[in-house]
């Protein structure tokens, strides 16, 4: 296995809901888009070689291949396993041996399209937490008003309940994310709450907040609604999980509502039909800049590794998103400045 590219990362080629179909195609485009990217692929010796043969790559090829070398599985993470039967049960699989990858320093960070509880429950069991974490959370980028940026959101599904001082962590790692990944000198983290004012929300929520405002470090500027998730008013939204991870698949569901809408209106009639040929290079554009296979690539942070999630229905363009945020993530240090952030965070408390 050669390993003497400046960055190398992990692939579960089998993970996903088309698998090493979608999975070698991204790592097809990620290769030729970075140069000094080595990619290990991870899983079914026979039907990468067979996937790899569409892309006029032999077994001969791979084998003196600068940029791609194989790591044989026998096992697959289906979506259908429960996590903790995958943990005990699948030692064997493209997800796992991907992460022990990432463990034992021959990869940087693992990408993965598979099954997300047991992604979380290996990455936890293999990579362990930072120190002083007390729980990993899963984070991603959402378009905002101003085209040219973003906003990191988390938790969106890691931890249902999440105490306050969980909420602070998130936030401290919310920030490190934001500054490093988008070098943004002092992002504006952001509870999501029920409204804006102080007096608003439960116990915990309150309780992080000040915890938040009271670390001199960190860029807290209060309470924010569901409504402003996408107005650029923070560069960072923290809350648990539960209420990240429904948040965000309403906006998939209002996303792909408005998309089917307009289709349906500009196709309504004659004169619908002709307003709609006129508009359609606006909004193949407005859309474009909306396509969450852009954002793909959520990433489990507060551990001691780089694991990137992306979404199970993941096309090529989208798998590829995912393997770049590593790259941005590994170019950046992302877990060892969480570490840094963290370790100063609760010595000045």
């Amino acid at each position: 296995m050669s390993l003497n590219a400046n960055l190398t990362i992990a692939l579960d080629v089998m993970g996903g809901d088309q698998g090493p179909f979608i999975t070698i195609s991204s790592a097809i485009m990620a290769i030729s888009h970075q140069p000094n990217l080595h990619l290990i692929l991870c899983g079914d010796e026979s039907i990468i070689a067979e996937n790899l043969a569409h892309h006029k790559i032999s077994k001969t090829d791979l084998k003196s291949h600068k940029q791609l070398s194989l790591f044989a599985t026998t096992q697959i993470v289906s979506m259908e396993d429960k996590p903790i039967v995958a943990l005990r049960t699948k030692k064997d699989s493209s997800m796992r041996k991907a992460l022990d990858l990432v463990h034992e320093g021959k990869a940087q960070a693992c990408v993965s399209a598979g099954n997300t509880g047991a992604l979380f429950s290996m990455a936890h069991f293999v990579l362990k937490n930072l120190p002083g974490v007390e729980r990993p959370a899963l984070i991603s980028s959402l378009p905002t008003h101003d085209k040219d940026k973003h906003v990191f959101m988390l938790d969106l599904g890691a931890n249902v309940f999440c105490d306050s001082h969980v909420l602070y962590q998130f936030g401290v790692m919310g920030s490190v994310m934001a500054e490093q990944v988008d070098c943004i000198s002092k992002p504006r983290i952001a509870l999501l709450n029920m409204g804006e004012e102080a007096i608003k929300g439960s116990d915990h929520i309150k309780l992080a907040a000040l915890e938040l405002s009271e670390n001199k470090d960190i860029n807290y500027v209060g309470f924010i609604e569901g409504c402003d998730i996408f107005s650029n008013k923070a560069d960072v939204i923290v809350c648990d999980g539960f209420v990240g991870n429904v948040a965000l698949k309403t906006c998939e569901g209002v996303a792909r509502l408005v998309y089917e809408k307009s289709k349906a209106t500009f196709k309504a009639s004659l004169l619908s039909k002709l307003f709609g040929s006129l508009l359609k290079p606006s909004f193949k554009k407005l859309f474009k800049t909306m396509n969450p296979d852009q954002y793909n690539g959520a990433s489990l942070i507060g551990l001691r590794g780089i694991v990137v999630k992306s979404h199970g229905n993941a096309n090529s363009d989208a798998f590829f998103a995912a393997i770049m945020e590593a790259v941005k993530e590994v170019e950046r240090q992302v877990p060892e400045k969480i570490k840094q952030s963290l370790e100063h965070g609760f010595s000045a408390r």
